[in-house]
Order: structure tokens, then C-alpha cells, then sequence
């Protein structure tokens, strides 16, 4: 019997999220700050969230 697949993750570190929408840290920062993607602090640790990333991924394909 196999185990079934981990979930996909609810949120990701920065250079993943990067990695995963192709751009940079910079750039990254830059849509953060721009409030184009949501990020959740655990103390110090900075994580984006996938939905963050499907939604803005979605938004530019729409415009």
C-alpha cells in the first residue's frame, strides 16, 4: 500500500514563491509591498501563501 501524496503547501518561503512564479527576490518584494501578494510572519520568518500566488497569476492572465 503507498501513501498518499503530501498536500500542496499552504504557504512557502520567499525564494520559493519566487522560484515558483518566476522572478526574483526584488521583484517579489516589490509585489509584496505593492500588496499584490499576502504574506503571514512567524516571528521573524516571512512566508507568502500559494493562494496569493494562484490569484495573482490569475489576475495577469486576465489583463
Amino acid at each position: 500500500m503507498t501513501a498518499p501524496p503530501p498536500p500542496d503547501p499552504i504557504c512557502v518561503r520567499v525564494n520559493d514563491a519566487a522560484r515558483m512564479i518566476g522572478v526574483g527576490r526584488t521583484k517579489l518584494y516589490a509585489l509584496i509591498a505593492a500588496g499584490e501578494v499576502k504574506t503571514v510572519k512567524f516571528g521573524k520568518a516571512t512566508r507568502i501563501t500559494t493562494a496569493s500566488l494562484y490569484d495573482l497569476i490569475r489576475r495577469q492572465r486576465e489583463a
